[in-house]
């Protein structure tokens, strides 16, 4: 695509601010399976990780095989968004080695991760009455634009060529993030 200027006129150098991708929101999930201790440790380490406190998610359905029941508090999660978010998400990067897999993207250019350990994060302690989680790491990229698809008003669609793809997101997340992509 040709770069254009605000003006019209044609500008070496200067890209079209609407084609350019950004972090729209990261989205922290630690599923434990079960309420009770568990979920509340997770929930403590989930807050400070994030520092933001984390909404409880409950089971959709029960499944007797894993002991869950219906509107049981299985889950914990946070939705970081600006500055927040990207600082979080280069931290959780480091605990990810700074390595993606290419499967981790869908065709949107979304993409998530897990990181094993929240101890592999930068700057955490170990605390022995929380004990170690792991979470899901679930990042939204997108375009300036995207609320006119989720606005109340007015909603319109977002034409194809204006959504992310994968190659332009694992582009993205290379040149800001410096991630090795695989």
């Amino acid at each position: 695509m040709a770069e254009v200027a605000l003006s019209g006129r044609q500008a070496p150098g200067v890209a079209n601010p609407m084609r350019v991708l950004r972090i729209e929101k990261v989205v922290v999930n630690c599923s434990v399976g079960e309420s009770g201790v568990r979920l509340e440790r997770a929930s403590k380490i989930l807050e400070s990780l994030t520092g933001q406190r984390p909404s409880i998610r409950k089971a959709k359905k029960t499944i007797k095989g894993f002991g869950i029941h219906k509107g049981e508090p299985i889950a914990v999660m946070v939705t970081l968004r600006h500055e927040k978010a990207i600082e979080f998400l280069r931290r959780a990067f480091e605990a990810a080695k700074n390595t993606l897999r290419s499967e981790s993207f869908d065709t949107y250019g979304n993409f998530s991760f897990g990181v094993k350990e929240h101890l592999d994060m930068p700057g955490t302690r170990y605390d022995p009455e929380l004990g170690m989680i792991g979470f899901d790491v679930v990042v939204h990229v997108a375009r300036p634009g995207l609320r006119v698809q989720n606005r109340r008003i007015k909603r319109s669609k977002i034409p194809v060529s204006h959504r992310p793809t994968k190659e332009e997101s694992i582009e993205f997340v290379r040149r800001e993030f410096g991630v090795n992509v695989i």
